[in-house]
């Protein structure tokens, strides 16, 4: 028997409020920076498709994970400068995916891609378990410069 739609999107809800549940401050980010992604990736497809509403809806969504999830998950008391650039480059995403929401330019979401796909890229590489590193077991689940 099929699932409904009703019932796909209430298992992909439930599936993904558990793996935020169980989520490392680090998995959090990466869950982020991808929803960020994926949300960008969409709006530009509905922009070229000329679907206005649905473009507008994916950038707004794109925005609020940058502004509200990213940047507000930014330690800057422990990650000093790294929190303090990183901040910076948030901000400058918001303003280009609003620039690209107002006037259509699909190379403004592209840039914003580009940029979060080399900061999910670094994350990434900094994601190695802090034991795998020599530190001290229990420091594996901080995020200094970013949650």
């Amino acid at each position: 028997m099929a699932l409904s739609r009703h019932m796909q999107a209430a298992y992909g809800r439930s599936a993904l409020e558990t793996e935020v549940l169980v989520a490392t401050p680090h998995k959090l980010v990466l869950m982020l920076l991808d929803g960020a992604l994926q949300a960008i990736r969409r709006a530009k497809i509905a922009m070229e498709a000329g679907q206005v509403a649905d473009k507008g809806m994916l950038i707004g969504k794109a925005i609020s994970i940058v502004d509200e999830g990213l940047r507000l998950a930014l330690d800057h008391e422990k990650g000093g400068d790294i929190a303090a650039n990183l901040d910076q480059l948030y901000e400058y995403c918001t303003r280009q995916l609003f620039q690209a929401n107002i006037t259509n330019d699909p190379a403004l979401l592209d840039q914003v891609c580009a940029l979060l796909n080399e900061i999910r890229d670094a994350w990434v590489q900094i994601g190695v378990p802090a034991n795998a590193q020599g530190s001290a077991p229990g420091d594996a689940g901080k995020v200094y410069g970013a949650a």
